[in-house]
C-alpha cells in the first residue's frame, strides 16, 4: 500500500449522523424496557455503537467480541477468527449485535450462530451498512442505516489494513489503476 489510495465520500458525517439518529429511535421503540446487550464487533463497529448508545436512554450493558476475515487483504479470506472473545454470559439476555457492515455475511452468520448456541433470550443484528453484492450467507438485519455498493469501504470505524478508521466520514477506495 505505497502510495496513498483515491478516497471518494460515500456518506458525509451528517449523513451518518442523522442515520445513527434514527436507529436509536427504532431501537428504542424496541429495547426501551428490556436492558439489552449491545454487543459490539472489533474494531470495525466501535465508532458506530458509540455514537448509537450515547442516543439511546435506558438502562443497558455493553461488550465486544473482536472476529477478523480480512488481515491486510480488501477480500474477506473466507476464514474467520475469533480475536477476543465474548467476556459477558448472554443467556437469557436480550442481546442486540452492532456491525459496521454485512458483506459476504459469513462472518455475522458464524457470530449469529455462536450467540444462539448460547441462548440469549433475543438476538437481533443492528448493521451501519450492507453489501447485498457481495451476500453468499442470508443475514437477517432488524436495524439497517445504508444499503452501500460493492466497492471498498473505509472511515467510521471501516479500515484497509487497520488504516483510515478514524475518518469521520464514510469513504469508497477507488484504485488510482
Amino acid at each position: 500500500m505505497g502510495s496513498q489510495p483515491k478516497l471518494c465520500i460515500l456518506f458525509s458525517r451528517q449523513e451518518i449522523d442523522a442515520t445513527v439518529s434514527r436507529l436509536a429511535a427504532e431501537i428504542s421503540q424496541s429495547y426501551g424496557d428490556k436492558h439489552p446487550l449491545m454487543l459490539g464487533i472489533l474494531k470495525g463497529s466501535f465508532m458506530f455503537l458509540a455514537d448509537l448508545v450515547r442516543r439511546l436512554d435506558f438502562p443497558l450493558e455493553v461488550d465486544f467480541i473482536g472476529l477478523s476475515s480480512y488481515g491486510k487483504d480488501k477480500q474477506s479470506s473466507g476464514k474467520i477468527k475469533v480475536t477476543q472473545p465474548l467476556r459477558s454470559p448472554i443467556k437469557n439476555k436480550e442481546v442486540l449485535v452492532i456491525e459496521d457492515i454485512v458483506d459476504t455475511g459469513r462472518t455475522t452468520a458464524f457470530l449469529l450462530d455462536y450467540l444462539r448456541q448460547q441462548k440469549p433470550a433475543s438476538l437481533k443484528l443492528c448493521a451501519l451498512t450492507d453489501k447485498p453484492a457481495r451476500r453468499q450467507v442470508p443475514v437477517p438485519i432488524d436495524y439497517l442505516g445504508f444499503t452501500v455498493p460493492d466497492k471498498f469501504l473505509v472511515g467510521y470505524g471501516l479500515d484497509w489494513d487497520e488504516k483510515y478508521r478514524n475518518l469521520p466520514d464514510l469513504y469508497i477506495i477507488e484504485d488510482k489503476d
